[in-house]
Protein backbone atom coordinates (compact mmCIF):
# COMPACT_ATOMS: atom_id res chain seq x y z
CA UNK A 1 0.00 0.00 0.00
CA UNK A 2 2.85 2.35 0.69
CA UNK A 3 3.90 1.75 -3.03
CA UNK A 4 1.41 3.99 -4.15
CA UNK A 5 2.88 7.63 -4.20
CA UNK A 6 1.39 10.02 -2.21
CA UNK A 7 0.05 7.45 0.65
CA UNK A 8 1.87 7.45 3.75
CA UNK A 9 2.17 4.95 6.75
CA UNK A 10 -0.34 7.58 8.53
CA UNK A 11 -2.59 7.34 6.15
CA UNK A 12 -2.33 3.39 5.79
CA UNK A 13 -2.57 3.08 9.85
CA UNK A 14 -5.82 5.15 9.77
CA UNK A 15 -7.41 3.27 7.33
CA UNK A 16 -6.70 0.16 8.89
CA UNK A 17 -8.08 1.61 12.35
CA UNK A 18 -11.36 3.21 10.83
CA UNK A 19 -11.73 -0.06 8.74
CA UNK A 20 -10.38 -3.25 10.93
CA UNK A 21 -9.57 -6.64 9.87
CA UNK A 22 -10.15 -7.06 5.99
CA UNK A 23 -11.44 -10.55 6.06
CA UNK A 24 -14.48 -8.94 7.64
CA UNK A 25 -15.11 -7.46 4.37
CA UNK A 26 -16.29 -9.58 0.96
CA UNK A 27 -16.58 -6.85 -1.18
CA UNK A 28 -15.44 -3.35 -0.99
CA UNK A 29 -18.68 -1.51 -1.51
CA UNK A 30 -19.05 -2.36 2.14
CA UNK A 31 -16.37 -0.03 3.20
CA UNK A 32 -17.30 2.47 0.70
CA UNK A 33 -20.78 1.84 2.96
CA UNK A 34 -19.19 2.13 6.25
CA UNK A 35 -17.24 5.42 4.85
CA UNK A 36 -20.89 7.26 4.08
CA UNK A 37 -19.79 7.73 0.65
CA UNK A 38 -22.44 5.79 -1.30
CA UNK A 39 -24.87 7.32 -3.34
CA UNK A 40 -28.28 8.33 -2.59
CA UNK A 41 -31.23 9.71 -4.79
CA UNK A 42 -33.50 12.26 -3.59
CA UNK A 43 -36.33 11.40 -5.38
CA UNK A 44 -40.32 11.69 -4.59
CA UNK A 45 -42.90 11.20 -7.20
CA UNK A 46 -42.10 12.92 -10.40
CA UNK A 47 -39.29 15.25 -9.00
CA UNK A 48 -36.04 13.87 -9.34
CA UNK A 49 -33.73 14.78 -6.67
CA UNK A 50 -29.56 15.42 -6.66
CA UNK A 51 -27.69 12.52 -5.84
CA UNK A 52 -25.53 12.99 -3.21
CA UNK A 53 -23.56 10.79 -0.89
CA UNK A 54 -25.20 9.51 2.08
CA UNK A 55 -22.57 10.76 4.70
CA UNK A 56 -24.31 7.77 6.99
CA UNK A 57 -20.62 6.58 8.58
CA UNK A 58 -17.99 7.20 9.44
CA UNK A 59 -16.70 11.14 9.47
CA UNK A 60 -13.23 10.37 10.06
CA UNK A 61 -12.72 7.75 7.31
CA UNK A 62 -14.45 9.99 4.74
CA UNK A 63 -12.03 12.65 5.88
CA UNK A 64 -8.88 10.93 5.86
CA UNK A 65 -9.95 9.39 2.36
CA UNK A 66 -10.43 12.97 1.09
CA UNK A 67 -7.66 14.21 2.63
CA UNK A 68 -5.85 11.68 0.89
CA UNK A 69 -7.43 12.44 -2.48
CA UNK A 70 -6.12 15.84 -2.98
CA UNK A 71 -2.44 15.26 -2.71
CA UNK A 72 -3.46 12.47 -4.60
CA UNK A 73 -4.49 13.97 -7.72
CA UNK A 74 -2.27 16.84 -7.52
CA UNK A 75 1.06 14.47 -7.02
CA UNK A 76 0.37 10.71 -8.71
CA UNK A 77 0.11 10.56 -12.12
CA UNK A 78 -2.54 7.66 -12.55
CA UNK A 79 -4.68 9.57 -10.01
CA UNK A 80 -4.56 12.62 -11.96
CA UNK A 81 -5.17 11.00 -15.28
CA UNK A 82 -8.31 9.50 -13.68
CA UNK A 83 -9.63 13.29 -12.18
CA UNK A 84 -9.08 14.49 -15.32
CA UNK A 85 -10.97 11.53 -17.68
CA UNK A 86 -13.90 12.30 -14.80
CA UNK A 87 -14.27 15.92 -15.06
CA UNK A 88 -13.71 16.20 -18.93
CA UNK A 89 -15.49 13.08 -19.98
CA UNK A 90 -17.85 13.69 -23.21
CA UNK A 91 -21.00 11.41 -21.27
CA UNK A 92 -21.66 12.76 -17.80
CA UNK A 93 -18.91 14.77 -16.55
CA UNK A 94 -18.51 15.06 -13.37
CA UNK A 95 -17.50 18.62 -11.58
CA UNK A 96 -14.22 18.46 -9.54
CA UNK A 97 -15.58 17.04 -5.95
CA UNK A 98 -17.76 15.05 -7.15
CA UNK A 99 -14.73 13.32 -8.87
CA UNK A 100 -12.47 13.50 -5.84
CA UNK A 101 -15.40 11.27 -3.56
CA UNK A 102 -15.41 9.05 -7.10
CA UNK A 103 -11.35 8.73 -6.67
CA UNK A 104 -12.08 8.50 -2.79
CA UNK A 105 -13.96 5.22 -4.09
CA UNK A 106 -11.61 3.96 -6.07
CA UNK A 107 -9.00 4.13 -3.42
CA UNK A 108 -11.64 2.20 -1.44
CA UNK A 109 -11.21 -0.74 -4.15
CA UNK A 110 -7.45 -0.19 -4.40
CA UNK A 111 -6.19 -0.44 -0.78
CA UNK A 112 -9.11 -3.35 -0.31
CA UNK A 113 -7.86 -5.29 -3.20
CA UNK A 114 -4.11 -5.12 -2.10
CA UNK A 115 -5.02 -5.46 1.60
CA UNK A 116 -7.18 -8.93 0.53
CA UNK A 117 -4.92 -9.90 -2.17
CA UNK A 118 -1.88 -9.47 -1.01
CA UNK A 119 -0.66 -7.55 -4.67
CA UNK A 120 1.27 -4.91 -5.40
CA UNK A 121 -0.31 -1.32 -7.03
CA UNK A 122 0.17 -0.91 -10.64
CA UNK A 123 -0.15 2.49 -12.01
CA UNK A 124 -0.51 0.83 -15.77
CA UNK A 125 -3.07 -1.44 -14.61
CA UNK A 126 -5.67 1.02 -13.10
CA UNK A 127 -5.13 3.36 -16.04
CA UNK A 128 -6.91 0.32 -18.38
CA UNK A 129 -9.99 1.49 -16.61
CA UNK A 130 -10.33 4.31 -17.74
CA UNK A 131 -11.76 3.83 -21.68
CA UNK A 132 -9.64 6.23 -23.59
CA UNK A 133 -6.63 5.52 -22.11
CA UNK A 134 -6.79 1.75 -22.87
CA UNK A 135 -6.73 2.37 -26.74
CA UNK A 136 -3.75 4.73 -26.06
CA UNK A 137 -2.13 1.95 -24.32
CA UNK A 138 -2.83 -1.16 -26.71
CA UNK A 139 -1.78 1.73 -30.05
CA UNK A 140 1.18 2.13 -27.80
Amino acid sequence: MLAIKGIGKDTVAGFFSEVGDLRYYSHPRQIIKLAGLSLKENTSGKHKGQTKITKRGRKTLRALLFRVAMPLVAKNTAFKALHEYFTKRQNNPLKKMQSLIAICNKLIRILFTIGKNQCEFSEERMLRDIPHMAVLQKAA
